[in-house]
C-alpha cells in the first residue's frame, strides 16, 4: 500500500477541554504550527476557518513559509455565540446567509493556500427536542446553504462531515446515508464526503462499508482518522480500540486507488501534543505494514472465502 498522506488538525494542539477539565492550554496560531512541523511524517496541515484567520495576512504568510502543505481548510460555524440556533439552517435568514458567506471566504482561503478543499461538519445545524424545528425548512434550507456556496467556485471541494451528535443531540447531517443523499440532491460534483472514522462508529458504521459507499458514488473527498468504543466520539489514537476496522479501513482505502489527505483528530489528555501526534502517524504505519505483511491478495481470497475463524487466525498469525 502506498503511504498516506499525513496531516495534523493544527486546533488539536491547542487547548483541550471538557465540561469538567482542561487537558491542554490555549496555544497561539505560531505555537501550534512550530509544534506540527516536530511531528514526525507530518506532512500537511487543517487549519479553522475563522478561528485560525484573525490576521489572515499573517497566518496565509506563516503557513506558506511552514514547509507544510494545507490539506484543507476546516470551516467552523459552529461555536460562536450567534451559530447558537443554526448556521445553514438557522431560523435567522441573515444568519444562514453568513453562513454561506463564510464558505465562500473559506474557499477563497484554501485557494490561495494551494489546497482545493473545504471542509465543515455542521454540528450547530439540527435539533434536540421533538417539535423544536421545522424539519421541511431546515433541509431546504441547508440545500440552499451548501449549494450556493459550493458554486462560488468549481476548483475548491465542499467536504461536508457527518456526526450524529454534539452540539445537537440530532444532527441534521448525522451518517453517511444523509450525506450521500444531500451530494445527490444538490448535484454538484464539487460537494463531497469527509469520512471521520470515530463519527461512523458511533453511528454504528463500519468504517471500511461507509468508505466504498462514498468512494462508490465518486463522493470521498477527505478523510478523519481517529477512534473510540462506538458510544462516543472521544477523538483516541486510531487503532487503540478497534485495530481491525482501520486495518480493514485501509484496506479499502488502498483498493479504492486513494491519493488523498489523512487529517488527525485525535485530541491529547496526557501528555505533549506533538508526541500525540508522533504515536498517532508511527500507528498507522504501523497499520499499513501489518496490511503489507498480509498481503492485498492473500486478505481478498480470505473475504471471498468468508469463514471468519481462518481470516482471524491468520490475521493474528501476521503478529507474529
Amino acid at each position: 500500500m502506498k503511504n498516506l498522506r499525513h496531516a495534523v488538525m493544527l486546533s488539536l494542539m491547542g487547548r483541550q477541554v471538557d465540561r469538567f477539565h482542561e487537558y491542554q492550554p490555549a496555544r497561539s496560531f505560531t505555537e501550534r504550527l512550530e509544534m506540527t512541523k516536530r511531528v514526525r511524517g507530518a506532512e500537511g496541515v487543517e487549519v479553522v476557518y475563522p478561528q485560525d484567520f484573525a490576521d489572515a495576512g499573517e497566518t496565509v504568510r506563516l503557513l506558506k513559509g511552514s514547509g507544510l502543505a494545507v490539506s484543507a481548510v476546516n470551516l467552523n460555524v459552529k461555536s460562536e455565540k450567534k451559530w447558537q440556533t443554526g448556521s445553514f439552517t438557522s431560523p435567522d435568514p441573515g444568519l444562514r446567509r453568513e453562513a454561506v458567506e463564510y464558505l465562500k471566504t473559506a474557499m477563497d482561503l484554501a485557494a490561495e493556500l494551494g489546497s482545493d478543499m473545504v471542509t465543515c461538519c455542521p454540528l450547530i445545524d439540527g435539533h434536540n427536542y421533538s417539535f423544536e424545528v421545522d424539519y421541511v425548512k431546515q433541509w431546504r434550507w441547508l440545500e440552499e446553504g451548501i449549494g450556493e456556496g459550493a458554486q462560488h467556485r468549481s476548483d475548491v471541494k465542499v467536504s461536508l462531515e457527518y456526526k450524529i451528535n454534539e452540539s445537537r443531540n440530532y444532527v441534521i447531517l448525522g451518517d453517511m446515508g444523509r450525506t450521500l443523499y444531500l451530494c445527490e440532491r444538490l448535484g454538484l460534483a464539487n460537494v463531497g464526503v469527509t469520512l471521520d472514522t470515530g463519527h461512523a462508529l458511533v453511528a454504528k458504521e463500519t468504517p471500511a462499508e461507509v468508505l466504498c459507499l462514498a468512494a462508490g458514488a465518486g463522493r470521498l473527498f477527505y478523510v478523519h482518522c481517529n477512534d473510540n468504543a462506538r458510544e462516543w466520539n472521544w477523538d483516541m489514537l486510531p487503532g487503540s480500540v478497534n485495530l481491525w476496522d482501520l486495518v480493514e479501513f485501509l484496506f479499502y482505502l488502498d483498493r479504492i486507488g486513494w491519493k488523498g489527505w489523512a487529517g488527525y483528530d485525535v485530541v491529547t489528555r496526557q501528555a505533549d501534543p506533538v508526541k500525540t501526534m508522533d504515536a498517532t502517524i508511527a500507528m498507522m504505519e504501523a497499520a499499513e505494514g501489518l496490511l503489507t505483511k498480509v498481503g492485498g491478495q492473500r486478505l481478498q481470497r480470505l473475504i471471498d472465502d468468508s469463514v471468519p475463524a481462518q481470516t482471524f487466525r491468520e490475521l493474528m498469525e501476521a503478529f507474529l
